[in-house]
């Protein structure tokens, strides 16, 4: 689903040089679950941010389902991750006027779809997620946990080939955490190709690989048994 081929990311400020991704090679099989791990600093969001079509790496390249995606223009980014890649993170990055149900709808609007199948299609998304009793709750009638679900429904609304997820527990406890990790095991075992960021070893076991990070270059790619 994904090769990753010699990925170098550089940040430049002012006469320094900072290198957060440093010369990566790795691949991700179609339906797989891939953990990314690493401390605060060791480059895991900025891979994730290139994998996800987000930011540009600064050499090196990345291909999709066989397609090189690292040089497409401005237009075909947004146009492909609209249509190909779904994404959840940390903050939820809910509109707070919109209720679950227009949240999930919303991007599906904007591809095209007619207004009552982008509702059809978000019900079932909330459905999915277990949020069938939430469809009129704005986000602050919502947990931190049906927060995140909502956000991971949004994100499958869309049928993504792949679904990345940047520390999507970060700002749950863990109790919570265990609701919506399991969410990603549910979808993982319906074939959905997942790659998440995580700081938590215990939390990355959930997939079928982890990948560990140190100072921007890959210390281990590890199997993980559950």
């Amino acid at each position: 689903m994904i090769e990753v081929k010699n990925l170098t990311k550089k940040f430049i400020n002012g006469e320094t040089e900072l290198i957060a991704n440093k010369n990566l090679s790795f691949e991700v099989a179609t339906g797989e679950f891939l953990s990314i791990i690493g401390r605060s600093g060791s480059g895991k969001s900025t891979l994730l941010y290139q994998m996800g079509l987000l930011d540009h790496p600064t050499s090196g390249e990345i291909l999709i389902d066989g397609k090189n995606v690292t040089n497409l223009y401005a237009e075909e980014r947004t146009n492909y991750r609209l249509h190909n890649l779904g994404y959840v993170f940390q903050d939820y990055a809910l509109i707070p006027t919109l209720n679950a149900l227009e949240n999930v709808a919303v991007p599906l609007i904007m591809k095209g779809f007619s207004i009552s199948e982008s509702y059809k299609t978000a019900g079932e998304a909330l459905d999915e997620v277990g949020l069938s009793k939430k469809y009129n709750n704005l986000p602050n009638m919502l947990s931190g946990g049906e927060q995140q679900r909502v956000s991971i429904a949004r994100a499958l609304a869309g049928k993504p080939k792949i679904l990345f997820a940047d520390e999507p527990t970060a700002n749950l406890d863990t109790e919570t955490s265990k609701v919506v990790l399991n969410t990603f095991i549910e979808l993982n075992n319906r074939g959905q190709t997942i790659i998440m960021v995580t700081h938590e070893k215990e939390f990355a076991v959930i997939g079928d690989r982890t990948l560990e990070l140190k100072d921007g270059e890959i210390v281990k790619i590890s199997k993980n048994t559950h």
